[in-house]
């Protein structure tokens, strides 16, 4: 991905190039944002154009550099992996940035490397990692992206540039939608309501046959949810337990759907609720739920959210969740 080809981000992109024309670069980033706001994107972008043989701020897509950062296979961008899906070890961070960056780069002038899910590193892996940024060879960049920069210890913190995405305008998404996946009006203004700027969100609600599948158990759920038996709610459990992988996203439409509810209560316009074409259940729901109930089942949802992030029992956890919010 090259700078100009990036949906939004003015600001960032602007800081990128006037870091590489003034010859400012620093040795570490943090780059914070919600999961799918573009965070991977822009790092790639930065990291090839840094990279490019050609010198200039924007990556020439040409140069043997540059085919190598498109392929994923230059030798100084390095990708920091881990083994265990909640945590990056100290040895992890040792034996890919840590002893790796006392080794000069292959061909590059830079040798950077790429964090992903920062907020991952163990105590022991982010004090690792401070003394290269603190004392780092004229050649090594760090960028760490994450979800949670106040999760960061705060000496790494302080050490590093903070770059911070922030929501895209509607209209570009809109337009990216429908020009590069050919979406339809229809789908195209569910997916950017949803996401509320966050191109990634967009894309996936929009494109992905998965994301269709999961929108319908959300709504089925929502709609029944005050008729449902322990059985129904078994069933319901075993189906939003295949979405887990995309369990964030299940309990994010079923905010939505809360939302949707105090929105309908308080403007009376269905105008501004997402899913439109539940509106007559929405409404009927809007009648005998309370402000104050409707703030008790959304936080009931983010407290569900935090335990699964924390690797709860996803299936013990959804059935509370359930159980809560049938109750009026």
């Amino acid at each position: 991905m090259d700078f100009k080809k990036i949906i939004g981000h003015e600001e960032i992109i602007s800081r990128f190039r006037n870091n590489i024309e003034q010859g400012s670069v620093s040795h570490a980033y943090i780059i914070g944002g919600e999961e799918g706001s573009g965070k991977y994107t822009l790092a790639n972008a930065f990291a090839k154009a840094l990279q490019c043989e050609a010198g200039g701020s924007e990556s020439c897509g040409e140069c043997k550099s540059c085919k190598q950062a498109e392929s994923g296979n230059h030798p100084d961008i390095i990708y920091v992996t881990h083994e265990k899906p909640a945590s990056i070890s100290v040895s992890e961070i040792r034996e890919q940035v840590v002893n790796s960056m006392q080794i000069k780069p292959y061909n590059g002038k830079y040798k950077i490397y790429i964090i992903r899910e920062g907020e991952k590193m163990t105590e022991e892996a982010e004090n690792a990692l401070l003394k290269t940024i603190e004392e780092p060879p004229e050649y090594g960049i760090v960028m760490i992206l994450t979800s949670k920069p106040e999760k960061l210890l705060p000496t790494i913190r302080s050490r590093c540039m903070l770059i911070t995405t922030k929501p895209i305008k509607e209209k570009d998404i809109h337009n990216y939608l429908v020009s590069e996946f050919g979406v339809d009006e229809k789908k195209a203004n569910f997916a950017i309501e949803y996401a509320q700027g966050n191109l990634g969100k967009a894309i996936m609600l929009a494109t992905n046959e998965e994301y269709e599948q999961l929108i319908q158990s959300v709504v089925k759920l929502e709609t029944n949810i005050y008729d449902m038996t322990m059985d129904d709610i078994s069933d319901a459990i075993q189906h939003c337990s295949s979405f887990q992988m995309k369990i964030n996203d299940y309990l994010d439409l079923m905010m939505m759907w809360y939302r949707d509810i105090l929105v309908l209560k308080v403007t009376g316009n269905p105008d501004k609720i997402l899913f439109k074409e539940q509106y007559l259940t929405i409404r009927e729901q809007a009648k005998y739920l309370s402000f104050n109930e409707l703030e008790e089942k959304s936080q009931s949802i983010k407290s569900a959210k935090e335990r699964i992030n924390a690797n709860a029992n996803l299936a013990d956890i959804m059935r509370l969740l359930i159980i809560t919010l049938k109750q009026k």
